[in-house]
């Protein structure tokens, strides 16, 4: 009877084992079957990013996929470095930031960073190199900008780059809030120095940690510490709202930015629905829609949470 008593327990101890050892019927599954980690969503810290990588996050949930949230990862280095180092899987960069930091010695046509598609296609192949893979982009510019309060353009009639710098080589009184990225980088505020011959000095400069947009227009339409001026993108919603006035660039020196999901090739061979459920979502985003999109967040005060999921609810991409 002993024996037959401890038979028995080394069988249940064996089954108990094998049971431990299967995978669980009720988590995610990849393409080659098994369990997967979840998939870890960033995004940049300014207003738009916030609300695509909120986009990104319900789309996936909704298809049933375990989500991290790390949206907000940090400024363009830190959220790529990020990417390339696997810390983070996914997160909706831009094509003209791309070109211009992430592969500034590639050999590109003229002309190509001034189209959208063209330089979607460039910046796809470019980094495949990386097991980065580019989806679908939404046709939305929001590239860097320049605004400044509607009654200095008014009084001073500034409508244009050039008439700024005319207005600032002619001695009138500016100062520019902006991001320490904003004034770094060549192709933002350097950028617009040489190709309209103006230089800004220290004291005309108010350089904020972050690179919110909704706070350095915030900080021009009220004229916080004396600003006059405001970094911008053309996709902001708060432009309006603050009465300020994007100045246009009749120069082109901007290339297109327009924002597309930059994911890990390993990632999306492990869920190949991402890109099924993300690419016809991005599609639709149009430059009217971002910035609605964006205002409600910036103006309006509400989360990038609800504003993404009520927006993808409206739109019937996701049920809750």
């Amino acid at each position: 009877m002993r024996t037959r008593m401890l038979y028995v327990l080394l069988l249940t101890a064996l089954a108990a084992a094998v049971a431990g050892c299967a995978p669980d019927a009720e988590g995610p599954e990849v393409s080659g079957g098994g369990q997967a980690e979840a998939v870890v969503v960033g995004s940049k810290i300014d207003t738009e990013g916030g609300v695509l990588g909120q986009m990104i996050i319900a789309l996936l949930e909704n298809e049933g996929i375990e989500v991290e949230d790390r949206t907000r990862t940090g400024a363009t280095d830190v959220v790529r470095s990020a990417l390339e180092s696997g810390e983070i899987d996914i997160y909706p960069e831009y094509t003209g930031t791309a070109l211009s930091q992430f592969f500034p010695e590639a050999e590109i046509a003229e002309g190509v960073s001034a189209d959208g598609q063209e330089s979607w296609d460039a910046v796809r192949e470019l980094d495949a190199g990386n097991g980065i893979v580019w989806l679908e982009r939404a046709p939305a510019n929001n590239t860097w900008a320049i605004a400044i309060p509607r009654a200095l353009s008014q009084a001073e009639g500034i409508t244009t780059l050039e008439e700024w710098a005319s207005y600032i080589n002619g001695g009138g009184e500016v100062k520019l809030v902006g991001s320490q990225e904003f004034v770094d980088r060549e192709d933002a505020l350097p950028a617009f120095e040489e190709a309209y011959g103006f230089d800004l000095s220290g004291d005309q400069l108010i350089i904020l940690a972050g690179g919110d947009t909704a706070q350095t227009e915030a900080a021009a339409a009220q004229g916080t510490d004396g600003a006059n001026a405001a970094m911008a993108y053309g996709t902001d919603g708060s432009l309006a709202a603050l009465d300020l006035i994007v100045l246009s660039d009749p120069l082109g020196v901007q290339p297109v930015y327009e924002p597309a999901p930059t994911v890990r090739a390993e990632v999306l061979e492990a869920y190949p629905r991402i890109a099924d459920v993300l690419d016809p979502v991005f599609r639709s985003l149009t430059l009217e829609t971002l910035q609605e999109l964006n205002g409600r967040v910036a103006v309006e005060g509400l989360d990038p949470r609800q504003v993404a999921r009520d927006y993808l609810r409206a739109e019937g991409h996701i049920e809750q």
